[in-house]
Formats: structure tokens, sequence, C-alpha cells
């Protein structure tokens, strides 16, 4: 091996596993076609792009691809009723798909939920692609394991979402253990330092709190400073990212969102809490839960009141079972998907709203928050929780490049709940500091081959 291979060899912006394309159809964008491109070439590779830029599509031609240059099947692994949706966006196009629910593997793109892999050899796939794989890391340790093993041997790979990281860098190990390159351990071994055992002053406000300091043991990674740039260079290696085709250099054309409408409402508790004159801000998990649970009956009648009897398609979420029961109750024809359903249960309601045969849907973000469309729909309700990304991915279920009207999210909380409202809004904004570093980072400054930069003769140490 001549040494300047072997410096090419480890370098981490080369990583190419794959071909030229062999099929590129006129109904992708430019935008579209450059990331396929890409993606076909690398063999093994990332796309985090926006909801309704078009990854669907994008999957179908980087399959077809695969199909024809090995010969064998691809597995395209999805959320709940994704798998419908993604059949439909096949036969638009005329690519041949086939939702297979029985784990035998037919010639050409195969498309089944991730509840169903269990059913399916790897062996019989020379490609696979995780659509929404940000969903990757909310599974269970376990699935999560499945789901990596069952991608290890497969030579061709493909991940897909919109929210590949929302608040945290270091969720991006999770996606590039998948494809096979660093593990999550090894990733923040190498670009994070672990601040484990360090102390911080904490400031406890709630009534009847200690007097004096409180401390706090953190247990946080944070890149290091040295290892910033080398990190993009390695994330560059096997993903990009854009939320809007601008971000690759290109026009934006019909990708336009339309005016997104947040109104937050506050309603007051009946009953207060053991021992209380008056609301005040929940303090930890514990009270949080509290809250929740003595409220559920006054925010559920004012969600109803917000949808109810307007003859407009509306999605509400919600996040207990108790919340869901009650909703559908107060709301004449709203129907609930709830998790005690079977899978084909769930996916027939979804779909049933999808089609506009359903006007109001209730349910939870974690059931029904991924991957799928409704653009029909241009109001919902949410109830404020810890977790932006459910948040993210519910209102992008109906806010996304093709919705024509300006879509209204109606935020119901309590004065108890502050707290949690003013989290959500910090985590937002550093998701958005986040993806627009992610942006920057990996299509203006990285489009270099580093092995290139060198004019001087490499010499071959003395003592090699």
């Amino acid at each position: 091996m001549e040494y300047k291979e072997f410096l090419d060899r480890k370098s981490q912006s080369r990583n190419e596993l794959g071909f030229k394309p062999i099929w590129m159809p006129d109904f992708l964008f430019d935008f579209q076609r450059a990331l396929v491109d890409r993606a076909i070439t690398m063999g093994r590779s990332a796309v985090f792009a926006d909801c309704g830029l078009g990854k669907t599509p994008m999957q179908l031609v980087w399959a077809e691809n695969i199909v024809r240059k090995t010969n064998r099947p691809v597995l395209i692994l999805t959320p709940f009723a994704v798998s419908a949706q993604t059949k439909r966006e096949a036969e638009k196009f005329d690519i041949e798909c086939f939702r297979n629910l029985d784990g035998r593997a037919h010639r050409g793109i195969n498309v089944t939920n991730y509840e169903r892999l269990e059913h399916f050899n790897c062996s019989d796939f020379a490609g696979v692609i995780c659509d929404e794989s940000s969903i990757l890391k909310s599974f269970d340790g376990v699935r999560r394991q499945q789901i990596t093993n069952f991608m290890r041997k497969i030579p061709f790979r493909l991940l897909c979402t919109a929210t590949a990281a929302p608040n945290d860098y270091i969720e991006l190990g999770t996606s590039s253990e998948a494809l096979g390159f660093l593990g999550y351990t090894d990733m923040l071994g190498r670009f994070f330092k672990n601040d484990q055992g360090t102390i911080r002053p904490m400031r406890y406000t709630g009534f009847g709190a200690p007097r004096g300091r409180i401390e706090e043991h953190t247990d946080k990674w944070r890149l290091k400073r040295h290892a910033e740039i080398p990190f993009w260079r390695w994330v560059c290696s096997w993903a990009r990212a854009c939320r809007k085709p601008s971000d690759l250099g290109f026009d934006d054309g019909q990708f336009i969102l339309p005016e997104l409408i947040e109104r937050e409402h506050v309603t007051e508790a009946r009953t207060l809490a053991p021992g209380m004159l008056f609301s005040r801000p929940a303090v930890g998990l514990r009270e949080q839960r509290e809250e929740r649970g003595r409220t559920v009956q006054e925010r559920c009648e004012m969600v109803a009141s917000f949808v109810s009897d307007t003859g407009q398609p509306a999605l509400v979420w919600c996040h207990l079972n108790v919340e869901g029961d009650l909703l559908e109750k107060l709301i004449p024809d709203a129907v609930q998907v709830s998790g005690d359903e079977t899978n084909e249960a769930k996916e027939e309601k979804l779909i049933g709203f999808t089609d506009g045969n359903i006007r109001v849907l209730v349910t939870k973000p974690k059931i029904g928050a991924w991957g799928l469309n409704f653009q029909h729909c241009n109001h919902l309700t949410f109830f404020p929780s810890h977790s932006f990304e459910q948040y993210y991915q519910g209102v992008r279920r109906c806010w996304r490049f093709g919705q024509k009207r300006p879509v209204t999210v109606d935020i119901v909380t309590t004065e108890g709940e502050q707290e949690v409202m003013r989290n959500l809004q910090r985590k937002s904004k550093a998701a958005d500091v986040m993806f627009s570093n992610l942006v920057q980072h990996m299509n203006d400054q990285f489009h270099i081959n580093r092995s290139e930069e060198f004019t001087k003769e490499e010499r071959v140490p003395v003592w090699l």
C-alpha cells in the first residue's frame, strides 16, 4: 500500500462504498437529484431533509438503483401506517413496490413497519432504508439493537429523517452506528468530553426549600473544543442535511412554508395541590405529573371547544390514556388511536384520517407523529411536554412543504406547567441553532477533499 493511499483511507471525508447512479428520473427536483446521487455513490449514508422535501421519492429512487444494480430486493422500514403511504407514492411515480407484511422478500422494493422487522431475514436484501430514522433513539435498547444488527450485514444502507438530533449532537452517534461507521461509544470517546462528577450550584425556589446552596452532580457530554472541525468533517463523510433547497445551493421555488400560528392558552385548575391556596409553577417531574393529572378535565374541555363544530379537520395530540378517552367523548366526531389497539386497527384509523374519512384524530405523538402526511389538515392542538422532538414532529405532520394554508397550533397548558412550556421553548431555540450549524458546516464549508490540499510531497518516516 502506498503511503498516500494509507492517508486517504484514514481520512474522515472519504467513505464511498457505492456506485454512480444508473437511473435518475425527471420527477425529482434538482436538489433531490443531488442528494440521491451522493447517497447512491456513498452506498451507506444519511439524508437529513426537512418535512415535505420529498424524502419518500428520494428513497424510492435510491432503492430502485440498488435493485437494478444488484438484481436483489431492497427493504424500506417505516413507522406506523407510513408503509401504505410509501406504496401510494410508489404507484404515483410508477415504481414497483410491495407492502410486505409476512417477511417473505419480493423481487424489487419491499416496504414494512419497524415492528414487523423480526419476520425478515437480512440475507435476503441488498439494501435497507430506515425512514424517519430519528425514531431509532426512541426505541428501547433491545429494539434498537435488533435494527442495528439487521442492517450490519447489508451492503447498502440509507437513513432518512427530518430531525437527526433536535437538541443534542451526540445523538448523531445512533445514526453512525446503524450505518456501520463509528459506534456511539467510540464517537463519544473521540469527539466529546464527559463532565461527569463536576459540581455546579443549583437553585431551588419551591415552597419549603431548604436554605443555602444545593449542589448537583452533572453527567453531560460536550464537544471538545479542538475536535469541532474534525467532528463536522466526520459527519460530512456520511450525511447531508437541508431545511430548504437553498441550503444546498438550489432555488427554493415552491418549497416555501406557509405561516405557522402558535397560540398558547392557560387554563385555571379547579382543584389546587394539597395545602395550596393558589396555583404555583410545578417544581420537578413529580409535581408536574400531579398537575397534569389534576387538570385533565379542564385542559380537555378547552381543546374540545377549539375543534368541535368547526367542520374542518383537526389533529389533537395527547400524552395520557385518560386524556385520549375524555377527548374522544367530548368531541362528537373524534376518533382515537390508542396504544392498546392492534397494529392493523391503528393503521386503518391513521389512513382514514389521511383520506379525509375521519374529521378529528386523537392520538399520542409516540404513535402517529412520525412520517405521516396530514397536509389536508391545518389545525392541531397540543399539550406541552419536555420532548421537543415530539412537538416538532407532531406539528410538522401538517406544517410542511406542500401545505397551502396557514397552520394553527393551539397549545393548552396550566399555570403550574409554565416551567414545562419554558423548557420546550428553550429546546426549540437550541434545536434551531443546532440544525443551522449542521447545515452550515455540512453544506457550506466541507465540500472539499482534504487529501487534495497537500502541496508538498509526503515522506515516509525513517522508522517505517
